[in-house]
């Protein structure tokens, strides 16, 4: 169902995916949490656009500096210097620590590059790094968007919504 007032720069694509999020969640009486560093709180968005995601979506982190990903969900800053923020293990240790700092059973992290700037050959402006954790088990994968900013970032969040609805199907 689309919100009375969508956010008009998503693709029409993600507004059944958070009809079967919504729906999956409440079927099992799960709460979410989101963990996003380069889409700025944009899950979050759209979940809470949703009349009634008040019964299913718990809270959601915007963790934008390093900082904050250690601080507010309890990111090794090892990790972030070894590895960089922009990786499979933060992506994996937001996704945990979201999960465990709001105590829902499903968390979904997004850190990337959405650009113009901040990019490198290793990684270009469009890579994105995504955790899912969903009852205790926590995958991430590794993403390449075209486009500018925006396009990068609705990417992002489409991808992000996909990768949870997914992952809560399997899980029960």
């Amino acid at each position: 169902m689309v919100p009375a007032s969508p956010l008009l720069w998503l693709p029409p694509t993600v507004w059944p995916l958070l009809a079967e999020l919504s729906a999956a969640l409440l079927a099992r009486r799960w709460r979410l949490a989101t963990a996003e560093s380069c889409t700025g709180g944009l899950v979050a968005a759209c979940c809470t656009s949703l009349a009634g995601s008040s019964d299913w979506f718990e809270r959601g982190f915007v963790t934008y500096s390093n900082a904050a990903k250690v601080a507010d969900l309890g990111v090794d800053d090892g990790l972030i210097a070894t590895h960089g923020a922009v990786s499979e293990p933060v992506a994996r240790a937001m996704a945990r620590g979201a999960a465990a700092a709001a105590q829902v059973q499903a968390a979904v992290a997004i850190t990337g590059i959405a650009g113009p700037s901040g990019g490198s050959a290793a990684k270009p402006v469009g890579t994105v790094w995504f955790g899912w954790c969903v009852e205790g088990q926590v995958q991430a994968q590794c993403q390449r968007f075209d486009g500018d900013r925006a396009a990068v970032r609705a990417a992002a969040v489409e991808h992000a919504l996909a990768g949870l609805c997914t992952r809560v199907a399997a899980a029960g």
